[in-house]
């Protein structure tokens, strides 16, 4: 409780309230918080919440949340306390797992302060309260961690959700996907009807992943790259128009997408032209070695005589490494020669 701050004294030893959250079902245990929460602001007091029920609407639809606990201080102000696992060794942690953590806390921030919106005189707190192993033993210890940032961001990322409703709006009328009602070319139609947004990280979560990035590769999206990528495009969506922009088919230069890519195709062009004029280079003009051995014979020659090896010899013996072949050294397969010293 000190580490909230303020200017309330801390509560001594079983003062604080903690009123009972048990309740019938989700919907239950959501009005029964709600209702401790009211409570517990009107009275003045101290409250600890033990696994509050709160929720939260994603695109049209509940979703049920449940932080570890939630303290009410005297003035009105709610804070989130999130508990984990891994140590705080001398008042720091992990930053990745710190990061992780306060994004978790912000959308219970977020969730109390649909709650508070409701009540008279409540007040959510945009700092939380981390509880972690102190060092490497079982004492815990606590630090307060600002979250607005990741508020902010999560308030964006569920802002540009499209809701479940208008999704429903645009699917033809008598479109179910009952598989005990619907035959197959049924139910092939009936996912069709509805638009696919596509990443890869949906290989490892979803059924429908791959059909998903057929119809991603069929619209040629560069959401099939990733959404990393997607984010760095802007306004180019397909593969088709990224290219044109980078070949200056198309789009502004004054754009800083097209700029980038533009200046990306430019010095993609002149490693190839130069890798291609590099000696003993074998293969064709695009910049890629040969299978023939001309390249490593080069490589093995200017190591044997001490001499300076060209880039593109260099480059070469790196590719054959590459695929598992080995040189003719004289010491044998699988053998490596001894190391030369070169002045």
């Amino acid at each position: 409780m000190e580490r909230l701050g303020g200017t309330e004294p801390p509560p001594g030893p079983g003062t604080a309230a903690t009123p009972d959250l048990s309740a019938s079902g989700p919907e239950g245990r959501v009005a029964r918080t709600a209702l401790a929460l009211r409570e517990a602001t009107g009275s003045g007091g101290w409250t600890l919440l033990d696994h509050p029920l709160l929720a939260l609407e994603v695109a049209g639809s509940p979703a049920y949340l449940e932080p570890d606990a939630v303290v009410v201080r005297p003035d009105g102000r709610w804070t989130v306390v999130e508990i984990k696992s891994f140590p705080m060794i001398d008042g720091s942690a992990d930053p990745s797992k710190v990061g992780a953590a306060a994004r978790q806390a912000a959308v219970y921030v977020l969730a109390l302060e649909r709650v508070a919106a409701r009540t008279a005189g409540a007040e959510v707190a945009d700092r939380v309260l981390l509880v972690c192993p102190k060092d490497f033993s079982n004492l815990p210890t606590a630090s307060v961690v600002d979250v607005r940032k990741q508020l902010s961001v999560t308030r964006r990322q569920l802002a540009r959700l499209t809701r479940i409703e208008d999704i429903a709006d645009t699917v033809p009328e008598g479109t179910t996907f009952d598989l005990e009602r619907c035959s197959g070319d049924e139910l092939t139609a009936a996912v069709d009807s509805v638009s696919a947004s596509y990443a890869p990280e949906c290989l490892a979560a979803c059924e429908l992943a791959f059909h998903c990035r057929a119809r991603s590769r069929e619209a040629d999206a560069v959401e099939a790259l990733g959404r990393g990528v997607r984010g760095e495009l802007g306004g180019l969506t397909t593969v088709a128009s990224v290219l044109a922009a980078a070949h200056g088919e198309s789009g502004d230069p004054r754009d800083p997408t097209v700029a980038a890519l533009r200046r990306a195709a430019e010095l993609r062009a002149e490693a190839l032209a130069s890798a291609a004029a590099a000696p003993g280079r074998t293969g064709g003009g695009d910049g890629r070695d040969g299978p023939g051995p001309a390249g490593s014979l080069s490589a093995c020659e200017a190591a044997s005589t001490g001499g300076t090896r060209s880039s593109g010899a260099t480059a070469s013996t790196r590719s054959r490494a590459g695929t598992g072949e080995a040189a003719d050294t004289g010491h044998g397969p699988g053998r490596s020669a001894p190391a030369r010293t070169e002045s």
